[in-house]
Formats: C-alpha cells, sequence, structure tokens
C-alpha cells in the first residue's frame, strides 16, 4: 500500500510540475479537479484531492466533570475518475492517504440505453446516507444509523438501469458481491446480494442533487426521492456484514432500508429508516478469538434505527440544521440503545468543496445516567 502511496503522489505532484512549467491558463476551477483529455479522445480523467480537518470535544457530567478533546485529520483521500477508450466506459478510482488502502477500483460500462454494468470495488447500492459522498455531508459527519447498520463498500458486479414514467424517475440498481467489504482477498465462505430501487415522482434534482446534502442549488420546483434497499448476507463472518470485527461463526444477515430525500428553495429534509437482522438464526450472539487463551463476546449488530435531518441554506450560505438519531439493537446482541440530538451551523464558501461545519450532539445510551455533550468542528476543502 506504501508503494501505491508513492505511486498516487509521485503522480500528482508530475500533474502539478507540468501544469506550472507550461504556465498554462486552463477552464479548470475550484472544486471541479485537474482534467486531461487525450490529444486523440482515447481517454479522459480528473484528479481531485480534498482534506478534513476536525476538532472533538465531549463533555460528560459525572463525579469529576470531565471533558476531553482532540484534533486531528478525518479524512484526506485522492480520487481518479474519467473514461478510457470510449465515454461509454467509465472507471473511478479513491484512495485513503491515512490508513494506505484503496477505496474505489471500479469500471462502468454503458453497454445499452439507460443501462450500465459495474464491475470492482465501490459503494452498494444501500441507504442514501451511505452512498452520499462524505465530502457532501450535512453535518461534520454520518448519523449512528449509518455507522450501526450500513452495508458499506464490497468487490463484484452491480446492475443499474433508469428509465422514466412521464416525469417520474424511476431508478434500479442489483448487486452480487464478495460480501466481507472492500480489499479482502480470502475466500468466500458465502456472498451478498443487494437490490435498490428509486422513485423520483417529481423529476431529477438540479445537477444530482438528491445525492448531496444541503439545497445548494436552491431547487425552484419540489424535488422528492425515495428508495427502498434490501441487502442478504449469505454466511457474514464480520459483525457488520461488510465491516466490524472477524467472528469465529457465520450468520446470514438480512438488512433493509428505506429514505428520502426533499428539497426546495433552500430547505433541505432527509430521513432513513433500517433494519438488520440475523436470518437464521433466533440470537445473534458469538464469540470472537482474541488469542489462544482469551474468548472475547462479540456479535452480529443488528437492529433497528431512525435518522430524520433538516436544514434551510440561507441566501449568505449558511445553513442551520438538526437532527434526530436513535438506535435500538436487539437485545441479544448486548448493545445499548442510542439516542442523539444534534444541532448544526454551516458556512459554504464554495459549495461541499470549501466550507466550515460545526455540530453540537446531546449523545443518551441506555445503561448511562450520565449523558455526553459533543462538540465537532471541520474545515473541509477539496480541489
Amino acid at each position: 500500500m506504501k508503494s501505491i502511496l508513492l505511486i498516487l503522489s509521485a503522480g500528482s505532484l508530475l500533474l502539478c510540475h507540468s501544469a506550472i512549467k507550461a504556465q498554462s491558463i486552463t477552464k479548470n476551477s475550484f472544486g471541479k479537479g485537474i482534467k486531461i483529455l487525450a490529444e486523440d479522445s482515447s481517454f479522459y480523467m480528473k484528479f481531485s484531492t480534498r482534506i478534513q480537518n476536525r476538532f472533538d470535544g465531549t463533555y460528560q457530567k459525572n463525579a469529576t466533570n470531565e471533558f476531553t478533546d482532540k484534533v486531528y485529520l478525518r479524512r484526506a483521500r485522492l480520487k481518479f475518475d474519467g473514461w478510457a477508450f470510449s465515454p461509454k466506459v467509465k472507471y473511478k478510482m479513491e484512495f485513503n492517504v491515512i490508513s494506505g488502502s484503496v477505496l474505489d477500483a471500479v469500471v462502468k460500462w454503458n453497454f445499452a440505453k439507460n443501462t450500465e454494468l459495474w464491475v470492482g470495488q465501490t459503494k452498494l447500492p444501500g441507504n442514501r446516507e451511505r452512498v452520499i459522498s462524505s465530502q457532501k455531508l450535512q453535518f461534520v459527519d454520518r448519523s449512528l444509523l449509518n455507522s450501526r447498520l450500513n452495508i458499506d463498500r464490497d468487490k463484484g458486479l452491480q446492475l443499474r438501469h433508469h428509465f422514466k414514467v412521464g416525469e417520474m424517475v424511476i431508478r434500479e440498481a442489483i448487486s452480487l458481491s464478495h460480501g466481507e467489504g472492500r480489499n479482502v482477498k480470502d475466500d468466500n465462505i458465502g456472498h451478498d446480494y443487494t437490490g435498490r430501487i428509486e422513485f423520483l415522482p417529481f423529476g431529477n434534482f438540479a445537477s444530482k442533487g438528491d445525492y448531496f446534502s444541503s439545497d445548494l442549488k436552491r431547487e425552484k420546483t419540489p424535488k422528492l426521492a425515495i428508495g427502498v434497499t434490501y441487502d442478504y448476507n449469505n454466511n457474514a463472518i464480520r459483525s457488520g456484514g461488510q465491516l466490524g470485527s472477524y467472528l469465529n461463526d457465520s450468520r446470514d444477515l438480512s438488512t433493509l432500508f428505506a429514505d428520502f430525500m426533499f428539497k426546495y428553495n433552500g430547505l433541505s429534509v432527509m430521513g432513513g429508516y433500517g433494519d438488520k437482522t440475523v436470518a437464521n438464526d433466533i440470537s445473534p450472539m458469538v464469540f470472537t478469538l482474541e488469542d489462544d487463551q482469551t474468548l472475547s463476546s462479540a456479535s452480529f449488530y443488528t437492529g433497528t434505527a431512525i435518522n430524520i435531518q433538516a436544514g434551510y441554506l440561507l441566501k449568505s450560505n449558511w445553513e442551520i440544521s438538526s437532527r434526530y438519531t436513535s438506535v435500538s439493537p436487539e437485545s441479544e446482541t448486548g448493545n445499548p440503545e442510542l439516542t442523539e440530538y444534534t444541532l448544526g451551523l454551516s458556512k459554504y464558501v464554495v459549495g461541499h468543496s470549501l466550507k466550515v461545519q460545526s455540530d453540537v450532539s446531546l449523545h443518551q445510551e441506555e445503561g448511562v445516567s450520565d449523558d455526553k455533550i459533543i462538540v465537532r468542528i471541520q474545515v473541509e476543502i477539496s480541489f
């Protein structure tokens, strides 16, 4: 992975050096990446990079009124996307600089009208909040629904199609994948099957606005997107399916998501519901082997969760937002119920490419008498 990082970094420096040496003036603009088109139009590439620097402060009222804080680099990414040979053959590669790992490495072939075949590693067609890029969130980070129940990235095949019925847009996606998440090379003991359908009754959002948070385009007419995803992970061996610790026994995990996005004239509302269950066992509790002598109890994370959030974008590009999230794990897992109330304040300088976001949350956990107050501030820049 260090070799890959060195190659990507060297390539990025060469691109920048070439641009400086040539003293070229291009049509590239901030937030749109560096674009390269071959003279014979045999390929096109866009290179972009982004970073998120973050402060977290947590106050918990107890005997000592404890306050802890940290400042850290939350995300740093390099991304390459474009097309090769033909605009009908697209690709995307995204690299996580912090962990030194590949996030996305996928080829998308538009082989028929309104139909694409995806091959490789990328996000599954899961809940809307997860598929929205971490660059384009309304709050400093995603909700507890996503962190506890999402189905994340995986490797395999996806078939995607869309069509219109009058003004309504309908999208379908199906996926067959490895089942154990990204960058896993082990032999399969099962597979993951995912299906998603979406309805946009009032037509498409401006600039694909159903997959970025906040109404930055200030939709002139009401826009609504409704989506449902079902995922079946056969013989899952990790506590979250594609994520989490490896357990010493497998289960079949079944996950249902339902979500919506509404936007109009600066107002945005997004909601989601998740339900993850163990399909072939009443009790999801298993054990994970830590060393030769110790068995540590762990479980597949199953249960239900809801998330609802809303924001209003002022003409000054300041946004005020709020979010409510509730997570109810199955009792057999031994995990506590969680509730979180969040207020956010963001300033979009150049959309999601240059922004400052802050939020404060009241975090409540079943069995813990002292609630937490969490304050977060994040600066994002994306070229």
